[in-house]
């Protein structure tokens, strides 16, 4: 195909040329209608994944246990009051009023067992408050401080804080409008009494409200930083390319860049999610950068005095190839996510792939027919008024470009080192930044009573009534004991405790019968009289299946990460092996299923980031048509993310999955600035010049766009710094500095590789 021709035919006819793009772009974004939210933790995981599907056999087997909770903390004094006591039991009643609610645990309804005559009496901790004594209160106390299953998780060492736990049995399916409701109705619950008792402090927390807090932090970045971020593109462009039809044609193609790719995105069935909410941002980035360089071009030429629809044809010329290397390359980074073993981010790689090609569809063929019909004031600049700093710099890399190559070197090997002190860290509360609520609630509850990562230990006996069975019932107290020892747990719910205390109560609960029913027929006993007096919703099925064939653990841990999480399954796993191996043990919760997957897709991206470096190296190979720029160009494709990694190891050091995601989403702009450079040096190679003056060429032909570009994207994703979603606030950091650090290697470290050997003399060439 004679691309020059095409070239012309689109300026030729751009009336007709700027309809077929609208015709795709339309069709294509009509698909947007099917798009819908869902934020629900599945979309995460594949359906086979195993640690899933552990966590959805394990919610089969026992009643689901997904919660949202309310805290009570006392500003001055305990929660040992008549007032305090009202204020919990009036909350506790309002929670079974949550939309999905199976369940509302607290101290004031816990199930309090003792022994009266030979009968066992089962009734609420706190029946009423009018009438509690000053005596009655010493008692709830003493077995709020004294029970196991209340102390330090429903209520603080110290009596000054207070949990009550909101079970609720969500869908199967999609979660996110249930999971919306229960966030909505809790925050207008809560708020009269926030209101009405200033002495306390009222605060939401749980697993269903972080996934709600997840939603409502990416709708605020999406209603306030990704406009603020578009407004500083657009007031960047409008400063940087000093015209007003180039900055409107560019946004033009950024927004229907964007429409077309989201409606592709309805069309084939796929959702927003807190992955590819960030679509629109990345392909933003892409669009401008092929916008910019075309602009740019024709800048250039006309200053040169040719006309402008030459100008455009030559900016295309001249430019061409490189879009279409770095969209080919961009595309197969993003592609590369599907490695990562994790549902929204292939689909998040897959959309921007698609947006990639749309944006550069765009850029060679409507973006010169909108030009070829505006008025372009960009005017001749005479020789001697040009500024000669470009011929400056390349005459010093001429001269220097050995120091500047060893200084790269071994600013190599020390970012090499700090990579590796980069650790995957996932800790999911951390997701968010300090100064958003439930981040702060989410501390509150570490520091003042308990930490709110949980995971759920199932142990199976495989034979009905076999958790009755003594040597078990010694089993699972072994394990609570060994549990508790671990210095991160916090808490432990364990059917144990439950019949320790039945076994005294049975015993005109003597405290020296606080021990496990040595006889099988006894402690079915015990459970039977239990069960048979428990109310409804607040039984022992969350602690044991209906068989009584196998019994849940439920351990709350501090806000742990990844490693830390694996780990003490792990451990666990290890403990029942060496002292019962003829139990199974099953570990699962949704923090322990993100731990899992957050190791696998750091492995997956990783391949994914090699396989892709890999392809975009022999597709370079091929398309420049030269081994040694072909090889030249791998050392500055790889040397910002090396060094933008390295920095991060000394500011953070932690590498969430959200944030392994900028091993791959910067490569295109990276790849760009080198392809955009190799292809003007090649081109002015041809033409007959010098290693030099050819180096002199592409600085003149391509420094100014890749400065607008860096410039213009690395401040729309420094906006993004101030998102209290650390997820994305994290993401816009690294990435804004791994932009910037492509340009530095771009502009002097290759550069300096393309003159070694070469004398500076040749630049004074004609």
């Amino acid at each position: 195909m004679n691309l020059a021709k095409l070239d012309n035919t689109v300026l030729d006819n751009a009336n007709m040329s700027i309809f077929l793009c609208v015709l795709v772009f339309v069709v294509s974004a009509i698909g947007a209608k099917n798009l819908y939210f869902r934020g629900d933790y599945k979309v995460f995981f594949e359906p086979e994944n195993t640690q899933r599907v552990a966590y959805e056999n394990m919610q089969r087997v026992f009643s689901k246990n997904e919660s949202a909770s309310i805290m009570i903390a006392a500003r001055n004094g305990d929660l040992f009051n008549k007032e305090s006591l009202s204020l919990i039991k009036e909350l506790t009643d309002i929670s079974w009023q949550v939309p999905l609610s199976t369940r509302v645990d607290s101290i004031t309804n816990f199930q309090r067992s003792y022994a009266q005559n030979d009968d066992l009496i089962v009734e609420d901790l706190v029946l009423e408050t009018d009438w509690l004594s000053d005596d009655y209160i010493q008692t709830v106390r003493k077995v709020s401080l004294g029970e196991p299953e209340l102390r330090n998780k429903l209520i603080s060492l110290d009596g000054k804080v207070a949990l009550i736990n909101i079970t609720v049995q969500l869908p199967d399916g999609d979660q996110t409008k249930e999971i919306n409701q229960i966030g909505a109705h809790l925050r207008a619950a809560i708020a009269p009494y926030v209101e009405q008792y200033p002495d306390y402090d009222i605060r939401l927390s749980g697993l269903v409200i972080m996934t709600d807090s997840f939603f409502l932090a990416a709708q605020k970045d999406a209603m306030t930083l990704f406009p603020a971020m578009f407004a500083v593109f657009a007031i960047l462009l409008s400063i940087l390319m000093r015209s007003v039809a180039g900055t409107v044609a560019t946004l033009g193609i950024v927004i229907i860049s964007i429409a077309a790719t989201m409606g592709v995105g309805g069309w084939l069935g796929m959702f927003i999610n807190i992955a590819t909410v960030n679509v629109p941002v990345i392909i933003m980035t892409l669009a401008i950068a092929d916008c910019v360089h075309l602009i740019s071009g024709t800048r250039y030429y006309m200053q040169q005095g040719q006309h402008q629809q030459d100008a455009i044809l030559s900016s295309l010329a001249l430019n061409r190839k490189a879009i279409i290397i770095t969209s080919v390359t961009t595309a197969i980074g993003f592609l590369t996510l599907n490695f990562a073993q994790v549902p929204v981010l292939d689909d998040m790689g897959n959309l921007v792939a698609i947006g990639v090609l749309f944006a550069c569809l765009f850029s060679l063929i409507l973006l010169p027919a909108i030009l070829s019909k505006c008025t372009l004031k960009f005017a001749p600049v005479a020789v001697k008024a040009r500024n000669p700093r470009w011929e400056l710099l390349t005459l010093w890399l001429a001269k220097n470009n050995r120091w500047v190559l060893l200084s790269a070197f071994a600013l190599t090997i020390v970012s090499a080192f700090l990579v590796t002190q980069n650790k995957l860290n996932d800790i999911p509360i951390e997701y968010f930044n300090k100064g958003n609520e439930f981040r702060q609630n989410a501390d509150f509850q570490q520091e003042r009573l308990t930490g709110l990562t949980t995971v759920d230990f199932a142990i199976y006996t495989d034979t009905e009534d076999g958790i009755l069975d003594p040597k078990f019932l010694e089993t699972i107290e072994g394990l609570t004991t060994w549990l508790e020892e671990q210095p991160e747990v916090d808490h432990i719910i364990s059917f144990s405790n439950v019949m320790k205390r039945l076994n005294m109560n049975m015993n005109e609960d003597d405290p020296l019968m606080y021990v496990l029913p040595d006889q099988r027929d006894l402690a079915a006993q015990h459970l039977l009289l239990y069960e048979m007096s428990l109310p409804f919703g607040l039984d022992v099925n969350n602690q044991i299946d209906i068989n009584k064939s196998a019994t849940r653990l439920m351990v709350t841990t501090q806000n742990l990460g990844s490693a830390e999480l694996t780990g003490l399954e792990s451990r666990a796993k290890q403990w029942l092996k060496q002292n019962a191996p003829e139990y199974r043990l099953e570990g699962a919760s949704i923090p322990l299923i993100f731990a899992h997957i957050g190791e696998q897709n750091m492995k997956g991206v990783a391949q994914g980031a090699v396989v892709a470096l890999l392809l975009i190296s022999i597709l370079l190979f091929f398309a420049l048509k030269s081994f040694s720029l072909g090889a030249i160009s791998i050392i500055p494709n790889l040397l910002p993310a090396l060094f933008g990694f390295a920095i991060w190891a000394l500011i953070s050091g932690n590498i969430s999955m959200a944030l392994s995601v900028v091993m791959t989403m910067p490569l295109g702009i990276i790849v760009d600035d080198t392809v955009h450079f190799l292809v003007k040096y090649q081109s002015a190679q041809k033409q007959g010049l010098s290693a030099v003056k050819s180096v002199q060429f592409a600085y003149e032909n391509v420094s100014r766009a890749l400065i607008i570009t860096t410039v213009v994207l690395a401040s729309g994703f420094g906006v993004l710094a101030f998102s209290d979603f650390a997820i994305n606030s994290e993401m816009g950091t690294l990435t804004a500095i791994i932009i910037v650090l492509a340009l530095i290697v771009d502009l002097f470290v290759l550069p300096a590789a393309l003159l070694v050997g070469k004398s500076p003399d040749s630049a004074k060439e004609a």
